[in-house]
């Protein structure tokens, strides 16, 4: 191992922090990781919003699934798959005087997808450059519901979405890797379902590795666990529909 994969190794979420606001310098450093990030085309389909007005951190931390400890966080940043900046370049660059092309005025899937990546990539780069200032950080998720509140809190145009949202700062105690599952993760030139007895093996390593109290009254195994905690709980069904309003706004020309 080396000091990078060592870094990656310890990294692991982080809701307490220390209150006290973390330097320019760390800040500066921290985003020109991210800038460093690959991107597609090197088109840098995002954008990044720091968020410092303590109230629009209080109402985050509401949106978001009530989050007490995002209204807490010294550091708040939202990346953004941003297509808005070129459909705006396009329109003052005169590109219908381009021959020999298929013009349109809105961006695609592929496009969203791209931009999410590129956002989805630079937030990476800025966890692991701040894990290594010392810096703990926690993703929220929970950015892509209430996608009218959240477009309104941010002034966002249709061709943007919140992807994701991080929360930095320096931690206040030690914190214990979360164990991840690994088995049957990675595949070999084709994709290959899973048999019967495999899922069930994966269900029982899942629930020694992530279920240290037992399961619920009720539950019978790891799976059904997954399916009630998750899969079908209100904020899913919520980012299920945010998502599609986020995905109709990007495909929809500005007013």
């Amino acid at each position: 191992m080396n000091s990078t994969l060592d870094l990656i190794e310890a990294r692991t979420s982080c809701r307490v922090f220390d209150p006290a606001p973390l330097t320019v310098e760390e800040r500066d450093a921290v985003l020109h990781a991210a800038f460093r990030a690959p991107t597609a085309g090197n088109l840098m389909l995002y954008s990044i919003l720091e968020i410092d007005d303590p109230a629009l951190k209080a109402r985050l931390a509401v949106t978001c699934d009530d989050q007490p400890f995002i209204a807490k966080s010294p550091w708040v940043l939202v990346f953004l798959a941003d297509f808005q900046k070129w459909i705006d370049l396009f329109a003052v660059s005169n590109v219908g005087a381009v021959a020999g092309v298929e013009h349109r005025s809105v961006p695609g899937a592929g496009d969203l997808m791209l931009a999410c990546c590129d956002a989805l990539i630079a937030a990476q780069n800025a966890v692991v450059a701040a894990e290594s200032l010392g810096i703990a950080s926690c993703y929220i998720g929970d950015i892509l519901e209430q996608a009218e509140a959240h477009a309104e809190l941010f002034g966002l145009p249709n061709h943007t979405l919140p992807i994701a949202m991080l929360c930095l700062g320096r931690p206040v105690s030690g914190r214990p890797p979360t164990p991840h599952y690994t088995k049957h993760m990675v595949q070999t030139d084709t994709y290959r379902r899973l048999s019967r007895d495999e899922l069930g093996e994966m269900s029982a390593d899942l629930e020694a590795l992530l279920a240290s109290h037992g399961l619920a009254p009720g539950i019978e195994n790891y799976g059904q666990a997954v399916y009630a905690r998750k899969f079908t709980q209100p904020y899913m069904t919520e980012m299920n529909r945010s998502v599609e309003r986020w995905i109709e706004r990007w495909s929809t020309p500005e007013a």
